[in-house]
């Protein structure tokens, strides 16, 4: 584990082994963060957020309470979390903080906007820039704002061309999927 002499990272939080946190990020008292992760210049973590193994979050970051980052995550340079769907300086809305989950493997491209209470499927690719509103797919790639779904992704972030039979191919990796019913299934 490294942690940079410029960062604060509170009593009681959970740091996985190889993790490297580096130039001043704050991670708050309660936070738990996996394995092998990587926290770029300028992240901040709060407490009742939770970070799955080899995740990377790119620098400028706020990863607010109640979001949950599941293994192999990718959050571009600058994405943004919300955790409150109508914010007032004037009200406090501490407890009604919304769940936001990011599903294994999935990337949020640079400057994003997750607004709280959304669910982002396993794989998924979200585009640098867009503002997610709504639930987002297993393997979807979203662009735009508000985000919609242009296309599938493969678990190496490769789009797929599926072809008359519902078939893909990753051009990458080989690997094998099938779209049925608006799902992707890797075979």
């Amino acid at each position: 584990m490294y942690i940079d002499k410029t960062a604060i990272v509170e009593k009681d939080v959970q740091i996985g082994e190889g993790t490297k946190i580096w130039h001043w990020v704050h991670v708050i008292s309660g936070a738990e963060i996996g394995s092998n992760c990587v926290l770029g210049q300028n992240v901040f973590v709060g407490g009742k957020a939770v970070l799955g193994n080899n995740v990377r979050v790119q620098n400028n970051v706020s990863i607010y309470d109640e979001v949950i980052l599941k293994d192999d995550v990718f959050c571009g340079p600058s994405m943004v979390f919300t955790n409150v769907i109508n914010p007032r300086s004037h009200v406090t809305r501490k407890e009604e903080y919304k769940k936001t989950i990011v599903e294994q493997g999935a990337s949020i491209g640079a400057n994003a906007t997750i607004v709280c209470g959304n669910k982002i499927g396993e794989y998924a690719f979200i585009g640098a820039g867009s503002v997610i509103t709504k639930p987002v797919n297993p393997y979807a790639l979203v662009v735009g704002n508000p985000a919609k779904q242009i296309g599938w992704v493969s678990k190496a972030g490769i789009r797929l061309r599926f072809d008359e039979s519902n078939k893909a191919k990753c051009e990458e990796t080989g690997e094998e999927y099938f779209l049925k019913n608006g799902e992707i299934f890797p075979g």
